[in-house]
């Protein structure tokens, strides 16, 4: 559950250039070039920790010869307090990857901590926590991590793959006299062989409709718990059955008793609360 090196770099990089800006004027006028110091990272509130590799790669960026110690790993639950990274060596780098290296790690531990407490509603059914692509631009490979080091699954990382027919492309192929059976046959027939074709649909009626025409997994959309439940009767293991749409911490135990395989929630990565972490100097 490694992230690519490669990715990683490429984000910080882009992140600490758009914070330090020209330089660090602020440490650079007070602060003298080769004055050593150690922090500390620490949790200020429980959750779940993500991001420390990033966080190392933001300090190694900007000076590599600060010593930066993981003294918490990803994925683990943090209480107040909990000392995560212990960073050593030239104050100027430390002082300066402070912000970004924060920024990054109480993002992506706010949507793992989002995520753990929704896969441990479900616990005991065989439901799957997935997540979407309402993502912060630029950081959807890292926001996806978050959620699978806390116990979540990713449905499609980008448009390319796999297929889903959503309400808007039915409504653009309407306008050209193309209904619903015909969309899954004209995806079936284009796409890649073995690439599963997916149908948003809001009743069972159009449900039903879809699994006939061939559809592989079905997004139910906003759908009421009865009608869930009706599709899951009908359909479970011949098709595979997802679903979404205002699904929320209190609710999401009812949905995944309905019989569905999967449930999504944008939330966990458009609106989780960040974790409370901070740095602090030793003195």
């Amino acid at each position: 559950m490694k992230l690519l090196t490669q990715e990683v770099d490429r984000i910080v990089g882009r992140a600490l250039e758009e914070d330090l800006g020209w330089e660090d004027i602020t440490t650079r006028s007070i602060v003298p070039p080769n004055a050593r110091g150690k922090a500390v990272i620490v949790a200020k509130r429980r959750g779940v920790l993500a991001g420390v590799d990033v966080a190392v790669a933001v300090f190694r960026r900007l000076d590599p010869d600060l010593s930066v110690d993981i003294l918490t790993t990803d994925g683990v639950w943090v209480e107040p307090g909990t000392l995560l990274l212990r960073i050593e060596g030239r104050l100027p780098g430390i002082l300066a990857g402070e912000r970004v290296a924060l920024n990054f790690l109480q993002r992506l531990s706010g949507i793992a901590t989002a995520t753990a407490r929704y896969v441990q509603a479900v616990a005991g059914t065989k439901v799957r926590i997935i997540d979407t692509r309402k993502t912060t631009p630029g950081l959807r490979v890292l926001e996806k991590y978050a959620v699978r080091i806390a116990g979540g699954f990713n449905h499609r990382f980008n448009l390319s793959d796999g297929v889903l027919i959503k309400d808007n492309h039915l409504a653009a192929l309407r306008s050209l006299e193309v209904g619903l059976r015909q969309a899954i046959q004209m995806a079936k027939e284009n796409v890649p062989h073995g690439m599963r074709v997916q149908v948003e649909v809001e009743t069972a009626e159009e449900a039903e409709e879809a699994a006939a025409a061939g559809a592989d997994a079905l997004l139910l959309d906003n759908m009421a718990l009865p009608d869930m439940r009706r599709v899951a009767g009908r359909l479970r293991g011949k098709v595979i059955l997802e679903a979404s749409g205002g699904i929320t911490l209190e609710t999401v135990r009812a949905v995944a008793e309905t019989g569905v395989d999967l449930i999504s929630v944008g939330a966990l990565t458009h609106s989780s609360p960040a974790l409370d972490i901070s740095m602090d100097l030793e003195e």
